[in-house]
């Protein structure tokens, strides 16, 4: 089974608001839907990816350069396919951007893959359960945000069938911030899950701190503590000087950025996302990875693909959401989306990935 043709098309959707963390600017959910077609008929629609204000330049490499590497191919050759994408990656250029779109390419081989086998992804990729513990981003900085209303919206979560909550922090200062996670603690009862997520917003001194004053809340894990630019040395401080387990890997562009992690001892999590370092392909090498050194997995943002993956092996910890007003596509793009229910979401059993996209929705919030 071949593959005869490849298209891709750019979703653009303003938001209500500023979805921002510590150190960044949400005011839009763009994804890009890729469509890629087989000598036998077969087709996938997959979306992936949270690209913003460089989703066209993503559109452009895949159009002009992967496309055409990968018409003709047999869609189970998926190692030799990556290995013909991945060298556009060696020219000196914006590497992150190509890992991006070989990501769109790769995830449609993986739905195709599983269209023709008759099972979806998760068993792929080793099958290991077919539900997860689903948890939402939330817990945003907003102006007139009070406590309350941060410990009233845990237990919003909590009532639409959460499993728990990663709130955001590292903008504010460690007491601050303390202060917040209590509030959502408090709001959330003992049976919720709550992780906080710095966006690398701190220096070593100020995330220990942090972390110090938030064990007593059981905290799951504290995500991207430090400041990027040496952040794995810095993680590994603060991991060996907290009892809560640190969480990255989302902002690493391939598997050997894991692998840096690791190998400093700055990670008890690996949330490496898929649709932005190269796909399943990739990520399996990480979750591997992992694997070998007792490290759970998950998967930054893009619940529609992570489900099947964190499902599939062992060390898989839970898949994370947004609420419907920061993911729209999420909430209402996918017409036979899942729903969680006591903190729990089934895998969707359509072979592939099981989507089936509204494609009014499409249309509306297409970008030509």
């Amino acid at each position: 089974m071949k593959i005869t043709n490849v298209t891709v098309m750019a979703v653009e959707i303003p938001l209500s608001k500023n979805f921002g963390g510590s150190r960044y600017n949400v005011t839009k959910r763009c994804t890009i839907i890729t469509r890629m077609e087989t000598s036998t008929g077969l087709i996938s629609e997959v979306y992936n990816g949270d690209n913003r204000d460089h989703m066209r330049e993503v559109v452009d490499i895949v159009e002009k350069e992967l496309a055409p590497l990968v018409i003709g191919q047999e869609i189970f050759a998926i190692e030799r396919i990556w290995q013909r994408l991945f060298k556009q990656a060696e020219w000196n250029r914006d590497r992150k951007l190509v890992m991006e779109a070989i990501a769109c390419i790769d995830s449609a081989i993986w739905d195709l893959m599983g269209k023709a086998a008759g099972v979806n992804v998760c068993r792929l990729l080793g099958g290991y359960r077919q539900e997860l513990p689903i948890i939402c981003i939330g817990g945003y900085y907003e102006e007139g945000k009070t406590l309350s209303d941060l410990g009233q919206e845990m237990g919003q979560l909590k009532d639409a069938g959460l499993a728990g909550c990663k709130v955001k922090v590292g903008g504010l200062s460690a007491e601050e911030d303390a202060q917040r996670v209590e509030a959502a603690r408090k709001g959330a009862g003992d049976s919720f899950l709550i992780a906080v997520d710095a966006n690398r917003g701190w220096p070593v001194s100020e995330a220990v701190r942090f972390a110090r004053m938030i064990e007593k809340y059981d905290i799951a894990w504290f995500e991207e503590p430090c400041h990027w630019y040496d952040d794995a040395r810095m993680m590994a401080q603060v991991r060996r000087s907290t009892s809560i387990p640190i969480n990255a890997g989302q902002s690493e562009a391939t598997s050997a950025g894991v692998r840096r992690l690791v190998a400093e001892g700055a990670v008890d999590i690996v949330n490496f996302d898929a649709s932005e370092a190269g796909g399943i392909t990739e990520w399996r090498r990480a979750a591997a990875l992992c694997a070998l050194h007792d490290i759970g997995v998950g998967h930054h943002e893009e619940p529609q693909i992570a489900l099947h993956m964190i499902a599939a092996i062992p060390n898989g910890v839970c898949v994370e959401c947004f609420e419907p007003t920061r993911d729209p596509i999420w909430a209402e793009m996918i017409a036979n989306r899942p729903n969680p229910k006591n903190g729990i979401i089934q895998v969707p059993q359509g072979p592939g990935f099981g989507l089936e996209l509204n494609w009014d929705m499409v249309r509306r919030f297409q970008v030509h």
